[in-house]
């Protein structure tokens, strides 16, 4: 399917399926809108594409609305105080992109008037915008040719090519698949749709190949094999880190603080806990006190699984934290919490388990 003739095919039938039976989303702006007048918004755009690297469009959505309200154009989140970019990310996971979300707003507020740049170079200079990231951008805010390859077009065309070499080495093998398949003539709709096929159709465990523009020349579906693609080396077992969280009361108050920048939860706040390690390791709690065990969390994030063992007590008298602050307990949702510590505070005393 390489001649010219056949990926013309491919991008006529692709297109016309995109036309019909592409996703509606609030950040996009369908055949019929931009025929209609309508032009995306890269502020918008941008915001989407970061909030879905690493999740899927129901999660994102609300989040991506949420910030639209308390945040209107890019200059209002360039202002906005990071603790409070960050208090709302809180969900999203993979936090750096939150830190870098806020950085990429003070560049394009501050340095380049408010604009989004609309090449490659411009978009790849700014903070948290890799190569997929930028093409994505490119395609659907500014409609420019680009080669956009997330997990969904990587299925896509694994299955269709039967591409033999496992993932990620196959990665260069399908970037230079895609770019020779893009549409010039409609990027930006080439692009989404595309996405939309393998969000929609080409599906991990239950392709409607019966559904499919492209399966009059899928060879995985010639072969009826396209389920084992793409290929995957064996996994390898998630490592288990184990550490200890010092959950302190006061009077209705937790004791809070914030993580360093860099490394896992970034900039977050946190219960405070020991190291993380391979190994059980005895730690020193803040201070002596009666402190109740409030048994054991688990949390999986992409290396490895942490278990913290929670306990609990109320502060010493006298004793005041070096760092951190004094959060009230009925309002922690107004503290930059990643998933993971909302687990260990769901042990404190009255909230029941969770």
């Amino acid at each position: 399917m390489d001649e010219p003739q056949n990926i013309a095919a491919l991008r006529r039938a692709l297109l016309d399926w995109y036309d019909r039976e592409g996703r509606r989303l609030p950040w996009r702006i369908r055949p019929a809108d931009r025929s209609a007048g309508q032009i995306a918004d890269p502020y918008a755009v941008w915001l989407s594409e970061i909030m879905l690297q690493q999740t899927t469009v129901p999660h994102a959505t609300p989040y991506w609305f949420r910030f639209l309200e308390l945040w209107p154009r890019i200059e209002d989140l360039a202002a906005a105080p990071r603790e409070d970019v960050m208090r709302e990310w809180a969900g999203l996971g993979y936090y750096a992109r939150a830190r870098n979300l806020h950085a990429c707003a003070i560049v394009v507020a501050s340095e380049l008037g408010g604009r989004f740049p609309d090449t490659m170079e411009g978009l790849r200079a700014l903070p948290g915008i890799g190569d997929y990231t930028a093409n994505a951008i490119l395609a659907a805010a500014f409609d420019k040719p680009a080669s956009v390859v997330d997990g969904n077009v990587e299925r896509v065309l694994t299955r269709f090519y039967r591409i033999e070499t496992p993932m990620p080495k196959a990665k260069p093998e399908i970037r230079r698949l895609a770019g020779e398949l893009a549409d010039p003539d409609r990027p930006g709709d080439y692009a989404q749709a595309i996405m939309d096929l393998g969000a929609t159709i080409c599906t991990p465990r239950s392709p409607d190949c019966g559904a499919c523009p492209w399966s009059f020349a899928c060879q995985g579906r010639a072969q009826g094999d396209m389920l084992t693609y793409p290929r995957k080396l064996k996994k390898i077992a998630r490592p288990i880190r184990h550490g200890t969280a010092w959950l302190v009361r006061r009077q209705g108050r937790i004791w809070l603080r914030q993580r360093a920048d860099k490394g896992l939860l970034g900039g977050m706040m946190e219960v405070p806990s020991s190291e993380w390690g391979e190994a059980r390791a005895s730690s020193l709690p803040p201070f002596d006190a009666p402190w109740e065990d409030r048994g054991e969390i688990r949390h999986v994030f992409t290396h490895f699984e942490l278990r913290l063992a929670v306990h609990e007590a109320e502060a010493a008298p006298g004793w005041e934290p070096q760092e951190g602050i004094w959060a009230d307990d009925a309002q922690l949702g107004d503290h930059a919490l990643p998933s993971v510590m909302h687990k260990v505070v769901s042990r404190r005393r009255g909230a029941g388990e969770g």
